[in-house]
C-alpha cells in the first residue's frame, strides 16, 4: 500500500513566506514604537530636566558657598555727624562670608548701636562689595538741658549737644519729648516751608492746642493755636508777614486759617 505524501512547495513559495514573516516583524516593531514613543518622550524630558535642576542646584551652592563671591569689602556713605570709618568697623564681622549668607539681622543689630542713624540700605554689588546707604538724623529744635543745648530730630533723639544755643535751630519750651506739647510743636515746624521755618526763633505751647511761636527781628509773636489745619496756616503766616512791615511789632493770628490778623502792639 502506498503512502499519500504532501507536495512540498517549491523555492519560490519559500521565499515568499520568509519575505511575508520579515514584513510581519518589521510591522509589529514598528507599531511597538509608536505605541512607546510617547514614554520615550517622557523619559527623554524628565532626563533633561532633572540635568537642568542639577545644574541650578550646583550653581546655587557654588554661589552660596564658594569664597570667589565672598564679601571682601564694605563701603559707607550718607554720613556727616557720623563717622564712616566707625560704622563700617561695626560690621566688619561680616568680611569673607558668602553674599548670600550675609547676616543682615546681625547687621541691623550692630547699626542699632548708633543712635543717628536713622534708617540705612544695603546694596550687594558683585563680586564681593557691600554698600550701606546712611540716612542720619537731621535736627529740627533745639531744647535748653543741664549744661547747655540739646539738638533734637522730630522723633525727640538728641543728635547733638552744644554748650552755647546753635543760631537758626528754633528753641523749644518743652523739654518732655513724650508730651502731646512737643509732638503738636514739631508737627507744627515741619509743616513749615524752609524760608518761614528760617524766621522763627522759638516756639512754645502748654498743651497740644495752644502752640505759639517768636519770630526773628523785632520778635513778632504768632499764635498757631493746636497742629490742625498747619499747611493753611502757614500759607497764611507767610501771606500776612508779606504784607506787615517787618520792624512793626505786633502778634500774628492764625489761629482761624480763614481769618488772620495782625495785631500791632
Amino acid at each position: 500500500m502506498r503512502r499519500a505524501t504532501t507536495p512540498r512547495p517549491d523555492a519560490a513559495a519559500r521565499a515568499a513566506l520568509r519575505a511575508a514573516a520579515r514584513e510581519r516583524r518589521r510591522f509589529e516593531r514598528a507599531e511597538v514604537r509608536r505605541f512607546t514613543r510617547r514614554a520615550r518622550n517622557r523619559r527623554v524630558v524628565l532626563v533633561v530636566t532633572g540635568a537642568v535642576v542639577v545644574s541650578m542646584i550646583g550653581m546655587v551652592l557654588v554661589a552660596i558657598f564658594s569664597p570667589i563671591l565672598a564679601l571682601r569689602e564694605i563701603r559707607v556713605d550718607g554720613t556727616s555727624r557720623l563717622d564712616a570709618a566707625e560704622v563700617r568697623e561695626a560690621v566688619t564681622g561680616q568680611l569673607d562670608t558668602p553674599l548670600a549668607l550675609i547676616d543682615y539681622d546681625e547687621i541691623t543689630r550692630q547699626l542699632g548701636g548708633f543712635p543717628l542713624i536713622r534708617s540705612y540700605i544695603t546694596e550687594v554689588v558683585p563680586p564681593d562689595t557691600l554698600l550701606i546707604h546712611v540716612s542720619e538724623r537731621q535736627p529740627v529744635a533745639s531744647i535748653q538741658v543741664t549744661g547747655g543745648f540739646a539738638l533734637v530730630d522730630p522723633a525727640g533723639v538728641t543728635v547733638q549737644e552744644s554748650a552755647e544755643r546753635i543760631p537758626g535751630v528754633p528753641l523749644l519750651s518743652e523739654s518732655d519729648v513724650s508730651s502731646p506739647a512737643f509732638a503738636s510743636m514739631i508737627e507744627v515746624l515741619l509743616a513749615l516751608p524752609p524760608e518761614l521755618l528760617a524766621q522763627v526763633d522759638s516756639i512754645s505751647a502748654h498743651t497740644q492746642d495752644d502752640v505759639s511761636l517768636v519770630l526773628t527781628g523785632v520778635g513778632q509773636g504768632v499764635i498757631w493755636g493746636g497742629a490742625d489745619q498747619s499747611d493753611a496756616k502757614a500759607r497764611l503766616l507767610a501771606a500776612l508777614i508779606g504784607l506787615t512791615d517787618p520792624a512793626a511789632t505786633g502778634v500774628f493770628d492764625v489761629s482761624a486759617p480763614s481769618n488772620g490778623v495782625f495785631r500791632p502792639r
